[in-house]
């Protein structure tokens, strides 16, 4: 028998957040279609500070888990939420049927502080990867399936444990107050129960890699995504570094401006995340993270390009 020497296939997922109107509705369910054609591991649904757009984040996990094959990711923030709230929240996901999470700390509302109290009582995503964990236990400490043959007899198994990612920052968190801080706060959500990161937007293969260096240096063993955002135009750019601080990427920038159409800056940015997602894969990455901006053709161009998409159903389906 010829052995196979193909690549294995890279894992994927992708990030959508709920649309903000009913009119976005069906527009995201045939983006949701065409992502889970492409066989993804997860497609991970954002939540609102405070809850903002809670109720739609559930109806939207709950389509991913009835109409596809992929399994649905929760986003759940600290910011906003008490403890009972935040309980009450993860009992109604896990009711149904949604058992993988995104334990983040969250950023405070526009306009409002750091030690505003509507920041609620949760202090840190480590402490959300707890509770999820201790609501699940406390929901179904075990579970019973009958014995074939045995009236009345059943077999006590172990629960199922819930997947809880968490974020990653390979440039260091906005908010860190020296330099390891954010590795630090990575093993201590590890340390909670966490059993995947994902990291925030990077510019550059090498600030990726490097954070994966030093937090296997540190002691932390949990997988680590990269997680990339294709950016197609100089103002999302603009947009995109406002709001993470991140540096500026000389040579996306400069690329995208001297690019005189939207569909030749369209290109310029495909072409710049597929060469990143190419990058960090070949440095050893357990897969590919991309937000998805509710767009599924932009994303499944990056992959590819970047030659990721290698068997032909994925070929198939991205077109």
């Amino acid at each position: 028998m010829p052995i196979d020497l193909r690549m294995p296939p890279v894992p994927v997922s992708f990030e959508v957040y709920p649309p903000r109107s009913e009119a976005g509705v069906a527009a995201l369910h045939e983006t949701i279609r065409h992502l889970a054609r492409v066989d993804p591991r997860f497609i991970s649904v954002t939540y609102g500070a405070g809850g903002s757009t809670g109720g739609r984040s559930l109806e939207l996990l709950t389509h991913i888990l009835r109409e596809t094959h992929i399994e649905p990711l929760a986003h759940l923030t600290c910011v906003g939420n008490t403890w009972a709230g935040a309980a009450s929240l993860i009992r109604e996901f896990l009711d149904a049927g949604i058992t993988s999470f995104l334990a983040l700390r969250g950023d405070p509302p526009e306009g409002l502080s750091e030690d505003d109290a509507f920041l609620g009582d949760l202090e840190s995503a480590a402490q959300l990867v707890q509770l999820i964990d201790r609501v699940q236990a406390e929901r179904a400490p075990y579970t019973e399936a009958p014995i074939p043959g045995v009236p009345g007899a059943v077999r006590v198994e172990r629960r199922r444990s819930v997947d809880i990612a968490v974020a990653a920052f390979p440039n260091g968190h906005p908010r860190s107050r020296h330099a390891s801080e954010h590795i630090d706060a990575l093993l201590a959500k590890e340390a909670a129960g966490a059993t995947l990161a994902i990291s925030q937007l990077f510019f550059h293969a090498d600030d990726y890699l490097g954070f994966v260096q030093r937090s296997r240096d540190s002691g932390v063993t949990l997988p680590i995504l990269p997680g990339i955002m294709p950016v197609t135009s100089p103002t999302r750019l603009r947009r995109v570094l406002e709001l993470t601080g991140e540096p500026l990427p000389a040579q996306l920038a400069i690329g995208l401006e001297i690019e005189p159409t939207s569909e030749g800056q369209h290109e310029f940015g495909v072409a710049y995340a597929a060469q990143l997602a190419r990058d960090v894969v070949a440095g050893g990455a357990p897969g590919v993270h991309l937000y998805a901006f509710n767009n599924h053709d932009t994303v499944l161009a990056v992959l590819r390009e970047a030659g990721i998409l290698t068997h032909p159903r994925q070929k198939e389906a991205a077109r």
